[in-house]
């Protein structure tokens, strides 16, 4: 269906730091990652008080059969099993030693920071000013992290970045060598010869069972279908994943995406089941206040701003359990404005049923350089509450965010203090406790 011939063909590497956190952790108390029994569990308030597994070492997989979605009480009794608290800043920081590590092998536009524990390189231009092949320029680097760091990593080399991306996921990460390398001429023996279409980064759960529907179970099988029938039933997505069954991508790191529209946002998932009007809105007013001092810090204006309500249970009329709805609004970035807009939007719609989940984002930015003024205020009271949302963004940048906390936060419900140390959603850490 394609012709190889004319695809570009790079040398990308996808590198990732095998069970990063729990690494982390092992080699800050001496220990080696691969052989060390560890779990990093998180008693954030979005894990219902249980504990959440956030990272768990090989060994601790392998003897206990322990994933990043076990709870505390499912874990077992052995003193030998240590259970340590996340420290997401120790964590940013090794990721941000170990991409410095990967900037001598490639010129910073050529790399792409996948996630705190992958990262892709274009080597074409590079990789042999260090070794007399691609593999043993990726060796090198392994090496150089494991010894700075202490890390071992996972490596996946590629003609592109997918199939450096699938040599990862699929055969590195459970290789002995922990690299693998797959080409364009090897697709009929790598990637036709994956059975389980989850395994395939890009293919979740719901796409695997459209796909079922349509007879289709393995890559093969996605290969070799009738590409017009696949996109005329998933439209331009089964396009996407026909071109993935041959290990089509012909995106250059170098040449960054970027999107033609762009928000900001803020979600949370809830410490339990909220199902009391006054309790959602005071979480709400606090995301939509955290969204706002994000805007107002890159001197934006928000004239879209969007809810999500996430319900505890699939509603038992449309089988969702997120629904959004959003309104155009005079550009502005003041709280007042922008939470009313938010409270507004939440009573019209919430349906009554608990929610798990809420998040809001601001949409339609544009450049904050005037205020749009109203009659049913006095121009002093308008722009001094404009003055109040800067006074207080700076006194929180500068003092941390508890310095200033609105009274509604203490009430019942309220999350925003408590979330306050927090770093994506986890303790920040700076210490064993």
């Amino acid at each position: 269906m394609f012709d190889y011939r004319q695809e570009p063909v790079r040398t990308i590497m996808m590198i990732d730091s095998k069970s990063f956190y729990a690494s982390v952790e092992s080699v800050e108390r001496g220990l080696n990652p691969l052989k060390s029994i560890l779990v990093v569990i998180s008693h954030a308030p979005n894990t219902g008080g249980g504990g959440l597994v956030l990272a768990a070492s090989p060994m601790a997989k392998k003897l206990y059969g322990i994933s990043n979605v076990s709870r505390y009480y499912e874990l077992p009794d052995d003193p030998r099993l240590l259970k340590v608290p996340p420290r997401m800043n120790l964590y940013i920081k090794k990721n941000l030693e170990i991409n410095a590590i990967y900037q001598k092998y490639a010129a910073r536009e050529d790399i792409h920071v996948y996630s705190i524990d992958e990262s892709m390189l274009d080597l074409t231009k590079s990789w042999h000013l260090y070794g007399r092949n691609p593999q043993e320029t990726a060796r090198q680097i392994q090496q150089e992290v494991r010894a700075k760091m202490g890390i071992y990593t996972s490596v996946g080399l590629g003609d592109n970045p997918l199939l450096a991306k699938l040599a990862m996921d699929i055969e590195a990460k459970h290789s002995n060598s922990l690299m693998a390398t797959w080409h364009y001429q090897t697709i009929p023996d790598t990637i036709w010869k994956i059975q389980n279409l989850t395994d395939v980064w890009g293919i979740g759960q719901r796409t695997a069972v459209r796909l079922g529907k349509l007879g289709i179970t393995n890559m093969y099988q996605l290969a070799h279908t009738d590409p017009y029938a696949l996109q005329a039933n998933m439209g331009v997505i089964g396009a996407q994943l026909f071109a993935t069954a041959w290990g089509i991508d012909r995106s250059i790191i170098a040449q960054k995406y970027q999107p033609v529209s762009k928000s900001y946002g803020n979600s949370q998932v809830l410490p339990r089941n909220y199902d009391q009007a006054p309790e959602i809105e005071v979480v709400l007013r606090e995301i939509a206040e955290q969204v706002g001092a994000r805007i107002r810090k890159r001197h934006l204006q928000t004239g879209l701003v969007t809810i999500s309500l996430g319900q505890a249970q699939k509603s038992a009329k449309t089988g969702r359990a997120f629904y959004s709805h959003q309104t155009r609004i005079t550009p502005t970035n003041l709280n007042d404005e922008l939470t009313q807009v938010v409270i507004g939007l939440f009573r019209a719609h919430w349906t009554g049923a608990p929610l798990r989940n809420l998040s809001v984002s601001y949409g339609e930015l544009t450049t904050d350089q005037n205020q749009q003024l109203n009659f049913f205020e006095t121009t002093q009271i308008q722009v001094q509450r404009r003055k109040r949302d800067f006074v207080i963004d700076r006194l929180r940048q500068q003092y941390g965010f508890k310095t200033v906390v609105k009274a509604s936060s203490l009430l019942r419900g309220g999350t925003a203090i408590q979330r306050a140390g927090l770093v994506g959603g986890h303790n920040g850490g700076n210490s064993y406790e």
